[in-house]
């Protein structure tokens, strides 16, 4: 099942085993059975802290548990845990043995204080690069928390359940039979849920810190980038953040950041963060910016979040980033992750064999049809210029797939449904004004993205778009804040230049802070 190479790197980590464990399959007859007899069999001849046995008794099959030796599961894996998922595997074999998860261990006492009983149930699709995330966690929470178990169930293999429970929308997370949760979540969404008066606590927490010198708000590659050269200068440095990483976490493949040929978005998450964590840098993760108060008679800039908890800063720089923007017709709310979605990478395989849609004629649109046109029956691609706005290499794929259909001039107007899921959708034809409609099951909206300002509306200078107003070094129209990233006027919406002007904005607020008063 595993080639030589991946099993020299397994057995590597392996050698981390600290207790003995167990691998207990629950297996069929079928080809997908044999297929993980093969991975488990592999997995227990690169360690002799590893059994394992097929005398398993959970319900779905092919599926196998991870425990100790003498426990019974709580860590189950209801499909080939490969792709994204490999990870997830090794994590779950390592901590199930006792090696300890990379944890704050004000986070770990927190789910060890977990009452009740929690069992959680994911289904995930191998292609989605968020599923790994609350995979992850979840497991962590059934290695740390008795009253806790976790399964990870691939949606492809177990097509029967998602029909079953109408999901359109990887991960999708159910928690005692009940929906709990829909895409990404990391370890600790999941405890504010799980534990209610955590956002208490926490927002308690946060007013009583002292001001910081610059405060960035936002955790994408703009705001990381500020925060570092903000902390380089021995100042005093905060990210507030509503998700570390920002929209890179929902990005796929990425080739055009220089110097490095090719990762993957939460793979540059993830080195982001860890990067910022290496200063002294006051990172505050899950908070959301609900509101901007500018300083009065040289007092501080305060930032209100939405926990309740208010931060004060000398400076501000503002990196809160885009997000996907919506079509904004009737329906699109209504069906949102049951049918209407944003992340072809993810979602495509929950649609195999179906007819799809995609909005949006520009790369991001012309390469979900591409992609999805290997998985789905047919695709329709409709786009509300004249032209495809997609590079020509691109186009040119996407006319010689047999299975897409193009439809220019056609402006969405409304998202079927019938009540449960998708079923169509009604467009207009903007040359002849006549209404159209299209019978189909999914429909992937990629039409750019709206920048995460709303909180700021008049406080700062915003662009006809949206857009936080900034000049040559960041400044926005507000003495002392500043600005940098995708929600700027700055042109071209791109990582690496994200970066360069988060480095920007925060060498101007510092210039800014020696100019007014002696850093801290």
């Amino acid at each position: 099942m595993l080639d030589a190479n991946i099993k020299t790197q397994l057995q590597a980590y392996l050698t981390k085993l600290v207790q003995p464990i167990e691998l207990v399959a629950s297996l069929d007859e079928g080809p997908k059975a044999a297929e993980m007899r093969a991975l488990l069999t592999d997995i227990a001849s690169l360690s002799d802290k590893i059994s394992m046995r097929e005398d398993g008794a959970y319900a779905r099959r092919p599926s196998f548990g991870i425990a100790r030796q003498g426990e019974a599961p709580r860590i189950h894996f209801a499909g080939l845990p490969m792709g994204h998922e490999f990870t997830s595997l090794i994590l779950a074999l390592l901590q199930t043995s006792g090696y300890p998860p990379k944890l704050d261990a004000e986070v770990i006492e927190q789910i060890k204080a977990l009452e009740g009983r929690h069992s959680f149930e994911t289904f995930i699709s191998l292609t989605c690069h968020n599923c790994p995330d609350v995979v992850q966690a979840l497991n962590t929470l059934a290695v740390l928390n008795p009253g806790c178990e976790a399964v990870m169930i691939d949606g492809g293999m177990f097509q029967d359940e998602v029909e079953a429970r109408q999901i359109m929308g990887v991960p999708a997370i159910y928690r005692n039979g009940e929906a709990f949760g829909q895409g990404r979540m990391s370890i600790e969404e999941i405890l504010a849920k799980l534990d209610t008066r955590a956002t208490a606590r926490a927002a308690e927490k946060l007013s009583h810190k002292d001001t910081f010198d610059v405060l960035v708000v936002g955790g994408g590659p703009a705001g990381a980038a500020a925060a570092i050269y903000a902390a380089r200068k021995g100042i005093r440095t905060g990210v507030v953040a509503e998700r570390f990483g920002g929209q890179v976490l929902d990005t796929l493949a990425i080739e055009n950041f220089i110097s490095v040929k090719q990762t993957e978005g939460p793979k540059l998450a993830m080195a982001l963060e860890q990067h910022v964590r290496e200063y002294e840098v006051d990172v505050m993760n899950l908070q959301k910016a609900e509101a901007l108060i500018p300083g009065e008679n040289g007092g501080p800039i305060q930032v209100k979040l939405a926990s309740g908890a208010v931060l004060k800063s000398k400076t501000v720089i503002l990196a809160t980033g885009a997000r996907w923007r919506e079509m904004n017709v009737p329906g699109e709310a209504e069906y949102r992750a049951r049918g209407v979605a944003f992340c072809p990478h993810c979602d495509g395989p929950l649609f195999k064999g179906k007819r799809v849609a995609v909005i949006g004629g520009g790369n991001s649109g012309v390469e979900a049809a591409i992609d999805l046109a290997g998985v789905v029956s047919h695709v329709t691609l409709l786009e509300f210029g004249a032209q495809l706005r997609a590079d020509a290499v691109l186009q040119k794929k996407l006319y010689s797939l047999p299975n897409v259909t193009v439809i220019k001039e056609a402006q969405t107007t409304e998202v079927l449904g019938d009540g449960q899921k998708v079923t169509g959708l009604t467009y207009k034809d903007r040359a002849s004004g006549t209404l159209h409609r299209l019978e189909l099951e999914g429909i992937f909206v990629q039409i750019g993205l709206l920048p995460n300002t709303d909180f700021l509306k008049g406080t700062v200078a915003l662009s006809p778009f949206g857009e936080i107003v900034v000049d040559a070094k960041g400044q926005t129209s507000v003495p002392g804040v500043f600005a940098a990233g995708d929600c700027t006027t700055v042109p071209y919406k791109q990582i690496i230049i994200a970066m360069g002007e988060g480095a920007k904005a925060s060498l101007a607020a510092f210039d800014h802070l020696i100019r007014s008063s002696n850093p801290a």
